[in-house]
């Protein structure tokens, strides 16, 4: 899965395929909503800033050339 490790917690942010955010940290796990409310987990605490952008659009950028990367 694509995600954001947190700068400064090291807390791997992805989306989970459902609409939620799964945040992995030191092995272990946490599902939170898009706004960082806690959903279910042993981990009951996020980034919410971070879980917005996690779970924003992925917008292609016209500066990066996505088929020059796949060679």
């Amino acid at each position: 899965m694509n995600g954001i490790v947190h700068p400064f917690t090291g807390a791997l942010h992805e989306q989970d395929g459902d609409g939620n955010i799964r945040v992995t940290h030191d092995g272990v796990e946490g599902i939170f909503g898009t706004d960082g409310h806690w959903i279910s987990g042993e981990l009951r605490e996020c980034d919410p800033q971070l879980c917005g952008w996690v779970a924003g659009p992925q917008v292609a950028n016209h500066r990066v050339d996505t088929e020059k990367a796949k060679t």
